[in-house]
């Protein structure tokens, strides 16, 4: 069986790895002590801020496990052979024009995707459509609004 790798930048790295380490030293800390502080306090039986503090400290547990794994397989993007390439690749910075309006997406790994910054993944239906495509490729991509008709005007 083929492991998932997860392409990321350098930047998406290091901040993964920072938040890694606030819920391993800060998060994990504070929620434990609310479970101590709970259990001293009252039984564990029928205690609502002991209960809530124990999902928290479960969540905590998945995110981090989460985040070692995609930290483990991570694949750093060549940005500097991106922002170079005539072709949309991972890494690379493209302007489209949706409707008359131009909007600017980078084409990162799942794992650092945040479309509100115009950071979209790969693995999107935007970004599968875009990459490989070149300056006045048009491409329509299949949207939960209908279908988007989109120009590439630059590559960055």
């Amino acid at each position: 069986m083929v492991e998932k790798t997860y392409p990321m930048t350098r930047e998406g790295l290091e901040r993964l790895k920072k938040q890694l380490e606030e819920l391993r030293t800060v998060k994990r800390r504070e929620v434990a002590e609310r479970i101590h502080a709970a259990r001293e306090f009252q039984t564990t039986q029928n205690n609502p801020e002991y209960e809530d503090a124990k999902n928290e400290l479960e969540l905590i547990e998945a995110r981090i496990r989460q985040l070692e794994e995609q930290l483990q397989r991570a694949v750093i993007i060549d940005e500097e052979r991106a922002h170079h390439a005539s072709s949309v690749m991972l890494g690379s910075t493209v302007t489209v024009t949706v409707d008359g309006a131009d909007r600017e997406y980078t084409i990162v790994g799942s794992a650092e995707a945040d479309p509100a910054q115009g950071r979209i993944s790969n693995e999107s239906p935007v970004g599968r459509a875009l990459l490989g495509k070149r300056v006045g490729d048009e491409v329509q991509v299949v949207a939960p609004r209908g279908i988007m008709k989109m120009k590439v005007k630059a590559i960055h």
